[in-house]
């Protein structure tokens, strides 16, 4: 039972991702891999204990090789540093889980979830795990219906989407709640039309297709709307490869790629960003961990 909890949690929040390496290559520009990438980490955190984003990175790249203690610590270190970051304490929260081998859910970890939670509600790491500490107390149904709730705020094409599913699926299945009803009506309530994809470009707070694009857009038959939202991502990643310092121009391609659920595409968008502009690289993976972007 606990495999099928943990196993489901890597993607969320994108830690378990197994391509995460590649990142760390691109924002640590110079690291041959993934040793010297966590080497040069650890360089500036000694160069430079205050730098938080160094911190998370660092807590980041040691959760990708296993490292799940030092990664907890790494965390813990960028939680006080910034200590109104959910993101940094659900990570911290996630380590200390994956770190003890005895304890399913320790105590220190359910304070970082919460504190995750508390800091922000719509935390998807913090919402799973404290799902899990219901489960693992008994609460097999409050803990099912948490991850609905998840998954009615999830993404379609999510790195966590199909997990977090099996997961619902799984632990209904062992405790005899029937759950095929709750999925299919958590699943109705998703935003998975392409109407809804147009309105979350449009709607993005960074330079991107205009309202007129938008309406003209809506006008067209499904088919071509959606020959035409692809024709503006790909004329924006074409603008992007002539004009690589638009830092603004990679988030709105990352938005882009993972509303249309090319999640690929949008962590390949990821490294071509940090690698053509370090010096905005904690901006960068900020914003791609909010959009869900895999590998942050």
């Amino acid at each position: 039972m606990i495999a099928i909890i943990i196993g489901a949690s890597r993607n969320l929040g994108s830690e378990g991702d197994p391509s995460t390496a590649t990142a760390v290559e691109g924002i640590t520009a110079n690291a041959a891999g993934p040793n010297a990438a966590i080497a040069a980490l650890e360089e500036r955190t000694r160069k430079d204990p205050a730098d938080v984003e160094a911190w998370q990175l660092l807590g980041w790249s040691y959760f990708e090789n296993g490292r799940y203690l030092d990664s907890a610590n790494a965390y813990g270190k960028a939680t006080k540093l910034e200590p109104d970051r959910a993101v940094y304490w659900s990570s911290l929260g996630e380590s200390l889980v994956m770190a003890d081998e005895s304890n399913p859910m320790p105590k220190a970890a359910k304070a970082a979830f919460d504190k995750a939670i508390i800091l922000d509600p719509k935390d998807p790491r913090s919402r799973y795990f404290l799902a899990v500490s219901k489960d693992l107390d008994g609460d097999h149904r409050g803990a099912i219906n948490d991850w609905l709730k998840l998954l009615k705020d999830t993404p379609k094409n999510a790195p966590w989407e199909a997990d977090l599913i099996r997961t619902i699926e799984q632990v209904g299945k062992i405790n005899k709640i029937d759950v095929i009803k709750s999925l299919a009506s958590a699943q109705e309530s998703r935003n998975s039309d392409l109407s809804a994809t147009l309105k979350s470009i449009a709607a993005a707070p960074i330079p991107g297709p205009s309202k007129a694009d938008m309406a003209q857009a809506a006008k067209l038959p499904p088919g071509q709307q959606q020959q035409m939202v692809t024709s503006m991502v790909e004329g924006l990643e074409t603008k992007l490869a002539k004009n690589p310092k638009n830092v603004d121009g990679w988030i709105m391609l990352m938005r882009s790629r993972m509303t249309l659920g090319e999640t690929a595409k949008a962590k390949a968008a990821l490294t071509k960003s940090v690698a053509a502009n370090p010096e905005a690289q904690s901006k960068l993976l900020k914003e791609a961990q909010i959009l869900g972007v895999p590998g942050t």
